[in-house]
């Protein structure tokens, strides 16, 4: 037990108000997932582009009476109630404090350091040792700077072991972490070029990495991966080595399907079921530790029986009865359980929120206890509707509502439960890999044809921040989510832009901000066409018209008849689409200055040609013109609005025009629409299909609609369940499109048809229902969209919205 009381020895901070001392049981660094309770503590980080000290007043009165701030607090007296102590750096506190609680255990604890498969080795490590125990372990991959003592901080008595990962992206990190996790036990999973650009070189890398490592009593690595082994040897590290190299600690010998391990005289006979390198490699470095910690042959194979795919991340679907799902049924553990709470309490789609649960296993404690936290976590979280299903959640049903429902068993659930009791919320599916729950997913879901849009929610807040970090901290951002979001679904993805506080949306049209209000979407939301038709719906759900012409704004004053709107005034500097030009000016700023009822909220501009080199003189006149012609307007209405004439090419090549605000569309959707190569960009969206038919046909033989498909030789055809109904354009036909299944290419053959296509898969090891990609990371979109000269927008926007979207993001 921690008390807010030792807090100035533990930090080296110093309290500014000390009002009586009280237990740290929950840390908070995100003021979005503060919940008020006994015992929580909130870090107010103050970063480049958010400052938690913003939030200070609003988390006190939700309840959180405990705070640790790097600044002097404003109205000090207002928070009456609170503990404050003031530190140099809240991060390096929070980083104190879980290393003075991780000096109150003394059990092993593993660390796990590398490039890749850092999640993947320590998911199998926890599925393998807690057979036997119970395992501490970072939720998903919270392996950052702050994650790690998040993670670190989760400790408790009742656990036998713990495995810990850690990441860095810069030299002196690991340090800060090393000092967190403090493993007995280390693994260097591998060395690749993920942060490479925060390095002078690998070598620095892997000595900086390393470097999590100095008090451990053993360290277990590869050996086969040279500049790894190369560092060890020359370090004082402790070592167990594995591999193929008969120089290893650990050798491993193929023999057919099975692998031969050798280690100190014993040999040992293993069965791995995958045989793809990467997984082999993960799951030797599991093996390796097992021997380490004393497993024999049989506890050792039967863990690896056990091992089960790790899938980290929950999906957000589409359910039955106009529901949603949050599809999370791999796995289930306390600290999961919170992350997907938090996830869906901040799904504003729907109002009523369900979550359908299964009994934790293996967690250590007693049932009773294990029940009473998970009820709390239910209550705290604002949960309308429990669904309980295993013994354990029904024998201490007590601590739940009395609305709640249990059953003995999933297949209990599925004969019992009345699926017409859903409507208009959205539910949590959590459960463990051995309740099944993905048949409770496949009840709920609504039923559509195979072909999916995947969106990935972590790449799209990875895109987001990459173009914040190009922003001046005082540059608003507005958000394009027209045409459906860029064709990724509006409300799922203006949700998540709300969560993660941008300064406005954009849409074309009325109807597309109503719908946004409809989901509960409160952000400012400026419509780029209005109609007069629009006028009532505008008002009524306080959507920000553009105004970019005499007939529109005369329009709309006379619909107002003196009643308050807040519009956008639209600028034409060249572009020559829409907009008031100079000659404009003098007649549009009397009547804003007559008709003081308009506010207006920006004034705006769109560059013509942003995204290449060629137009820049052409950008830097518009950028002239349209802050002379602002001044203008902004100086006879007596306030200044926003500025804007940024679209995405020209945050990423024209900063020096950012102004008050950017227009962020297509790059935040992983997409570079410049010449210049942006690598930090993440692809969002992954199109995918099934294979619905495979046959054999003959030399000579005709494919398709007008026989446009020729056979030159004997071939074997699948049938794949995309057409051009669903955006895959006609374009693609007799060739000129390719898809990837299987990580291998397949071309069209013959024309494209309206909900079905035929490819060639002739000499690829493919089955029926494989899955088939359209695009995605490994198939880019400009890639796609250049093979029938058009742009990635079109491609994106034209995938029909008959294509079910699912919403990935990352879960424990």
């Amino acid at each position: 037990m921690i008390n807010f009381s030792s807090l100035e020895k533990i930090t080296g901070g110093k309290n500014l108000q000390y009002i009586s001392d009280k237990q740290i049981r929950t840390l908070i660094i995100d003021s979005r997932k503060a919940v008020g309770e006994s015992g929580a503590i909130f870090f107010a980080i103050a970063g480049e582009r958010h400052d938690g000290h913003r939030y200070i007043q609003e988390l006190y009165q939700k309840g959180v009476y405990q705070f640790v701030v790097e600044q002097v607090i404003e109205n000090l007296a207002s928070l009456k109630e609170a503990n404050i102590i003031q530190v140099t750096s809240s991060v390096d506190a929070l980083q104190r404090l879980a290393a003075y609680h991780r000096t109150q255990f003394s059990i092993p604890v593993i660390g796990i350091t590398g490039s890749n498969g850092k999640t993947i080795i320590k998911e199998w490590l926890y599925q393998m040792l807690s057979r036997n125990g119970s395992v501490v372990k970072n939720p998903g991959s919270y392996n950052s700077q702050v994650g790690v003592p998040l993670s670190v901080w989760q400790m408790q008595p009742h656990h036998s072991i713990g495995i810990f990962e850690a990441g860095i992206s810069h030299p002196g990190e690991m340090e800060k972490l090393a000092n967190v996790i403090k493993p007995t036990i280390g693994i260097f999973s591998m060395i690749g070029s993920a942060h490479d650009e925060g390095f002078s070189s690998q070598q620095q890398k892997i000595q900086e990495k390393l470097r999590l490592f100095k008090a451990s009593h053993t360290l277990i690595y590869c050996k086969d991966h040279d500049a790894i082994d190369n560092a060890i040897s020359l370090s004082n590290y402790k070592s167990l080595s594995w591999g193929y190299s008969i120089s290893a600690d650990i050798v491993i010998e193929s023999v057919q399907s099975r692998y031969i391990v050798i280690y100190q005289g014993q040999r040992l006979s293993l069965t791995l079921p995958f045989s793809d390198p990467a997984s082999i490699e993960n799951c030797f470095h599991c093996i390796a530790t097992l021997l380490w910690l004393g497993y024999n042959q049989m506890a050792i194979q039967e863990g690896i029986n056990s091992l089960r795919t790790v899938q980290m991340r929950l999906e957000l679907k589409e359910g039955i009865n106009h529901c949603q799902l949050v599809d999370d049924t791999y796995n289930n553990d306390l600290a999961g359980l919170e992350i997907s709470l938090q996830f869906l309490t901040h799904q504003h789609q729907r109002t009523r929120k369900r979550v359908i649960l299964s009994d934790i296993l293996e967690s250590g404690l007693p049932n009773e206890n294990l029940v009473k936290l998970i009820a709390e976590l239910i209550t705290k979280n604002h949960i309308d509707d429990f669904i309980g299903i295993g013994r354990v959640l029904g024998e201490y049903r007590k601590y739940f509502s009395s609305t709640s429902i249990f059953y003995e068993s999933t297949e209990a659930f599925l004969r019992d439960f009345d699926t017409s009791e859903l409507h208009n919320e959205i539910i949590l599916v959590k459960g463990a890999r051995t309740f099944e729950f993905e048949k409770i997913v496949n009840r709920l879901q609504r039923k559509v044809h195979g072909t999916v849009m995947e969106i990935n929610l972590g790449a799209l807040v990875h895109n987001l921040n990459f173009f914040r970090s190009r922003l001046k901290p005082s540059t608003k951002i507005m958000v394009m989510v027209k045409a459906f979001a860029y064709g990724s679904g509006s409300n799922e993805i203006a949700n998540i832009l709300q969560y993660h506080q941008v300064d406005y949306l954009g849409v074309a049209y009325a109807d597309e901000g109503v719908d946004l209000r409809k989901n509960n979407i409160a952000l400012p939301i400026m419509v780029m066409n209005p109609s007069e038709e629009s006028f009532n719906s505008l008002q009524l759900h306080r959507l920000e018209p553009e105004i970019y012409s005499f007939k529109i704004l005369r329009a709309l004053l006379s619909y107002l008849n003196d009643q308050s709107l807040s519009i956008h005034i639209k600028l034409d500097t060249g572009m020559h689409r829409l907009g008031f030009e100079e000659c404009d000016l003098d007649e549009l700023i009397q009547l804003l200055r007559k008709h003081k009822n308009l506010h207006v909220a920006s004034i705006f501009s769109h560059l013509a040609g942003a995204d290449e080199t060629e137009h820049d003189t052409f950008s830097k006149n518009q950028a002239g013109k349209f802050k002379q012609w602002a001044d203008r307007i902004s100086d006879a209405l007596g306030y200044k609005p926003l500025y804007h004439i940024l679209n995405t090419p020209g945050i990423l090549r024209l900063p020096d025009y950012q102004m008050d605000m950017v227009r962020l569309g297509i790059g935040l959707y992983g997409v570079d629409p410049t010449t210049e190569g942006f690598r930090e960009l993440k692809p969002v969206a992954t199109l995918k299909t099934i294979i619905s038919q495979i046959r054999h046909i003959k030399s000579g033989e005709s494919v398709g609609y007008g026989r446009r498909g020729v056979a030159s030789g004997d071939l074997t055809l699948a049938t794949i369940a995309i057409g051009y109904a669903d955006g895959f354009s006609r374009a693609f036909s007799r060739g000129v499109g390719q898809v990837l299944i299987n990580g291998k290419r397949a071309p069209v053959i013959g024309n494209v048809c309206m909900d079905m296509t035929m490819i060639d898969i002739t000499g690829i090891d493919a089955a029926e229902g494989d899955e088939v990609i359209l695009f995605g990371s490994q198939l880019p979109i400009q890639e796609i969209a250049s093979s029938i000269k058009t742009i990635p927008y079109e491609i994106l926007t034209n995938t029909s919205e008959r294509v079910k979207r699912i919403f990935v993001a990352e879960s424990i």
